[in-house]
Formats: structure tokens, sequence, C-alpha cells
């Protein structure tokens, strides 16, 4: 339990916006709490894309959608990856996690040029970056399925069905947060640069910030592939987690 809600606390929580306690609750199931990720003077130290199951167009299409994003963010734009959940009732959504604290408006424009970018035919929120979100694990409060993260290489099994009946089991949880990284600032800044750019956007003063190395090369653990139960077992043992059906999927 400790391990799941300091993992939470070090990627996505603004510091003193949910008590130990009530976290616990919630990753438990006793209760589902809509979570604010802005702290009191509008800032964000994380950004939630979600992609929703698309009405129309190809099976798994948002599944798709995520899998390009999720790649480009890493090779195309030198980010770490992202974290992916499913959203317990339609769709999937990836976690970005900031070192540093940015306003609402620039987490909004960031989420619009990537938008723009890479899937533009999805719809995103006027509110996209500054919406409460059920912060998975959890049980939603519409289906009643459970929200978790999830092996990325297992994305395309949940198209269909984007939840568990089942509780995940917190260790597998934590051990799909532990190896996440936060952006740093300047590694934000040059991408939002990057993407104002591709759309001819006229950066805000201070925008790019300190350039990184960026390579053509494809990243370390880029998300549109498959990864074989084989490869599943073996991450979790590395994590030191004797892996049952449930730790599989979730």
């Amino acid at each position: 339990m400790h391990k799941i809600i300091s993992e939470l606390t070090r990627l996505y929580l603004p510091e003193g916006g949910v008590s130990p306690q009530a976290l616990a609750r919630h990753v438990l199931g006793d209760t589902t709490l809509a979570i604010d990720l802005a702290t009191s003077d509008g800032q964000v130290r994380a950004i939630v894309i979600p992609f929703p199951t698309m009405a129309h167009g190809e099976p798994a299409q948002h599944w798709t959608r995520l899998c390009a994003t999720a790649n480009a963010l890493q090779a195309e734009l030198g980010l770490p990856a992202p974290v992916v959940s499913i959203s317990g009732a339609d769709g999937y959504s990836l976690w970005l996690s900031l070192e540093t604290p940015i306003p609402i408006a620039q987490a909004q424009d960031f989420m619009l040029l990537l938008r723009q970018a890479y899937f533009p035919d999805m719809a995103l929120g006027a509110d996209a970056a500054s919406a409460a979100v059920e912060l998975p694990p959890c049980q939603n409060l519409g289906t009643g399925k459970w929200a978790a993260f999830i092996h990325p290489g297992m994305g395309a099994a949940f198209a269909d069905d984007s939840g568990l009946e089942m509780a995940p089991p917190l260790a597998g949880q934590a051990a799909f947060l532990e190896g996440a990284q936060s952006i740093g600032a300047a590694q934000f800044q040059h991408a939002l640069a990057m993407l104002r750019q591709l759309h001819t956007v006229p950066s805000l003063p201070g925008a790019h910030g300190s350039k990184i190395q960026t390579s053509g090369a494809p990243a370390e653990g880029l998300l549109l592939k498959d990864a074989t139960l084989e490869d599943i077992v073996r991450f979790l043992h590395a994590k030191k987690i004797e892996p049952t059906f449930r730790h599989l999927i979730a």
C-alpha cells in the first residue's frame, strides 16, 4: 500500500492535494475520488491525455492513436516514456509527469498542439488540463469496473473492454510506476517549442528553454510493439514480484 501511494505522489499529485489516508481508501475501492491535479495557484505537474473509444472509424483506432502519440513523445520530442492506463469504462490515458509544475494554460496548449500533430480526429476538452481525474487504480464510478495502469505491450487486449472486473494487485501497479521518469523543465519547454514550430504558432517568451539532445533512433521502451507474456513475466520478476494472471493484465 505504501509503495503505490508513494509512486502516485512522486509522479502526479500536487503537494497537499490528497491525504495518504484518502488516497488509500481510493485505491482500495472504498471510495472513488475525482482528484484535482492542479494547485491552488493554477499549476499542474501531471498531464493526462485521454484516448476514449471512437464512435466512428476502425476498431481499436483509439489504441493506435495512443501508440503513435506515445512513440512521438519519445522519439520525436525527446521525452521520457509516459505511463498507460485503462479507464475502467471506454478507453485509455497517457500519463505524463513533470518535475516542475507549469501553468494550466501551458499544459492545455501542449495538449492541443499534440492533438493537432498526432490525433486530430479525436476530441479534447477545452478544460482537459484542469479536469479532475479518477487516478488509477480505482473503481470507475460509471461502470463499477477497475481503472488500472497496464503494461503497454498488452494494451490492444483492452480495446473493446477497458476495465477490470477485479481490483488489480497493488504491487503490480506500483511496479508499472516506479520506473517512470518525470519530464525535466528544459525537456518540456523544448518539446513545447518543437510543437509550436511544427504548427508555426509563435512561442511565448522563454518557451524554448535549454535545448536537449534528441535522436532519430527509436527510444528504448517504445509502446508501439507487442510484448509477449515472457517479456511481462521478466519485467515483474525484475521487480521481485511473482506474477499471477491478474499481474499479467494489470
